[in-house]
């Protein structure tokens, strides 16, 4: 998949000529309603025989507006966004910086630089999708704008028991801890990835080793517990109990950062510096603080067994 980053008004070119059929959107959580305005783009290139593309925005609009006071944190991390559109099979990305520059637009502006500029001959988009200064433009007003130059699809909302799949819906069941749900909605386990990094190597003490992986603050993370998950490092795939939070037995909640470390269940060796992902398969138990550490160490071991017999039937 080819991958350009623009910048109006000063990186615009791009290497391919196109003709593209392209869903447009922000597209964080790449969930199910996102996907089938994907595939709308995806099924009409190869109806008229050209590329797929997409074109989301970053960052995220609320980190622009409002001086960042509101911003929402990510469900899906770039590279995640990368692999799931390779998966689907989209030839090119254009991701377009979010800025005060691109927020000015007219949407007359938008759609000859952004549309008709790249050669853009489909156009599909969520029914909901807006563009140009203070998001006057509609998927009514994108197809009034093409003067027969592109032809556009707009898809209507995609509900599961009757809800509209949104963004909103699935930061909502992270916060409850909720990985269940949000993999059905996602269409896949909810993935975080980062670097393994030197932590404070408590759990090799308590006997269940842990890899401590750094993510990046504007990525979001389930609510603080215990949860079952898978972890893929080098291309191999491992099981695992996990803990997100702040570890309340040993630090004041208050004070301590968030932290997420995975002890692999059957796992010996050496993955600092690595690149990891983790897969969210299911909530154990919520975060909490222990009387003492030999209660903590027979929670782990329930813990594990737990992930262990979830693993198995998942």
């Amino acid at each position: 998949m080819e991958i350009y980053r623009l910048q109006y008004p000063d990186h615009m070119t791009v290497d391919s000529a196109g003709p593209f059929s392209m869903a447009i959107g922000f597209f964080d959580g790449l969930h199910k309603g996102h996907q089938t305005v994907i595939r709308a783009a995806k099924d009409k290139a190869e109806e008229l025989n050209m590329k797929s593309a997409v074109m989301t925005f970053d960052p995220h609009p609320s980190h622009l507006f409002g001086g960042g006071k509101n911003k929402v944190g990510y469900i899906t991390q770039f590279p995640e966004k990368v692999r799931v559109l390779q998966s689907i099979g989209i030839d090119t990305l254009f991701v377009v910086k979010f800025d005060w520059e691109l927020a000015s637009l007219t949407p007359e502006k938008f759609v000859e630089l952004f549309i008709k500029g790249l050669n853009v001959k489909h156009v599909s988009a969520g029914f909901d999708f807006t563009f140009g200064s203070k998001g006057s433009g509609t998927m009514e007003t994108m197809k009034k704008l093409s003067d027969g130059f592109y032809d556009t699809t707009t898809v209507e909302k995609v509900t599961d028991a009757d809800d509209k799949i949104s963004s909103t819906r699935i930061r909502q069941l992270l916060a409850e801890g909720n990985v269940e749900e949000t993999k059905r909605l996602l269409g896949r386990p909810f993935r975080t990835s980062g670097i393994v990094v030197h932590g404070e190597k408590r759990g090799r003490l308590l006997g269940f080793p842990t890899a401590n992986i750094q993510v990046d603050d504007e990525t979001i993370l389930p609510v603080n517990g215990v949860y079952a998950v898978r972890m893929i490092v080098d291309g191999k795939k491992y099981d695992g109990v996990c803990n997100v939070g702040v570890k309340p037995t040993f630090h004041d909640p208050k004070k301590a950062k968030k932290s997420v470390e995975v002890h692999l269940i059957g796992f010996e060796g050496d993955l600092y510096d690595k690149e990891a992902a983790v897969e969210w398969i299911a909530s154990i138990r919520q975060e909490q603080k222990f009387n003492s550490v030999d209660d903590l160490i027979n929670q782990i071991g329930k813990d594990k067994q737990t992930a262990i017999n979830l693993l198995r039937v998942e």
